[in-house]
C-alpha cells in the first residue's frame, strides 16, 4: 500500500534525480547478505520484535534482510523518493510504504523496532530534534540507528556536494533528550569486512523501558 504526500523544496535533493539514483547504485543480492548479517546482530539484542517502521527506507535493502529474519514481523517504511518507494513495494508487497519526507511522517500507531541507517546522516542539523522526536513517538520498545559516528558534529562532502552528509553522534543525542532510554548494545561494521562488508557504520540498539512506551 502506497500512502503519498508531497515534499517540501528542502528535501528534493532526495526525492528527485539524485535520490533516483542513489536507489540503482545501491542494491543487489550482496547488499542483501550484508545487511542480513548486520541485522542478525543487531536483532539478537533485542526480543519479541514483531513490528517494524524504517525511516527513509530507499528500494528496501535493509528490510528485505529483516524480513529474512523475522518473516512474520509487520514490515512499515516511509520513503522520500516515488521511483525508490515504488520498488520496495514491489520487493516487500506485504509493506505499508508512505511516500514521504520523514518529517511529514504523523504515525497512527507505535512500531516494537524504529530504525534509521545511513540516513540521519543526510538530514538537516535543524531538522534532526524533529526526527528524533518523531523515532521516539513511533516506537513502542527498540529504536536503533545505523549511521556515520562522529563524537563532535562535522559536514562532510557528498559526492560532489556540499550540505548533504553530517557525521554526529546520533544515539548520544536520542540519549540525551529522552533519559528513558536505556543502551542495550553498539558495534561497527567495516567497510574491509571480507565476509559481509558495510560503509564503517556505526550501530546502537536503545530500549524504551517497560511502562514507557
Amino acid at each position: 500500500m502506497l500512502v503519498i504526500a508531497t515534499s517540501s523544496e528542502q528535501e528534493r535533493f532526495w526525492r528527485g534525480e539524485f535520490g533516483t539514483s542513489y536507489a540503482q547504485r545501491n542494491r543487489g543480492s550482496d547488499w542483501v547478505a550484508a545487511n542480513t548479517a548486520l541485522f542478525g546482530r543487531i536483532l539478537g539484542r533485542t526480543q519479541g520484535v514483531r513490528s517494524v517502521l524504517e525511516l527513509g527506507s530507499s528500494i528496501g535493502l535493509n528490510l528485505m534482510a529483516i524480513g529474512h529474519l523475522l518473516p512474520e514481523a509487520a514490515i512499515s517504511a516511509v520513503e522520500i523518493n516515488e521511483d525508490a518507494a515504488a520498488e520496495l513495494a514491489t520487493n516487500l508487497p506485504g509493506a505499508e510504504v508512505h511516500v514521504m519526507p520523514i518529517r511529514e511522517f504523523e504515525p497512527v500507531r507505535t512500531w516494537d523496532l524504529v530504525f534509521t541507517k545511513g540516513v540521519l546522516i543526510h538530514v538537516n542539523p535543524d531538522e534532526l530534534p524533529t526526527v528524533y522526536d518523531l523515532m521516539r513517538r513511533c516506537s513502542n520498545r527498540y529504536l536503533v540507528v545505523a549511521e556515520y559516528y562522529s563524537p563532535a558534529p562535522v559536514e562532510i562532502e557528498y559526492r560532489g556536494h556540499t550540505g548533504k552528509l553530517f557525521k554526529r553522534d546520533f544515539a548520544g543525542a536520542l540519549l540525551d533528550r529522552f533519559p528513558e532510554l536505556r543502551l542495550v548494545d553498539y558495534g561497527f561494521a567495516y567497510h574491509r569486512d571480507p565476509n559481509f562488508p558495510q560503509d564503517d557504520l556505526t550501530w546502537f540498539v536503545l530500549e524504551v523501558p517497560p511502562g514507557q512506551h
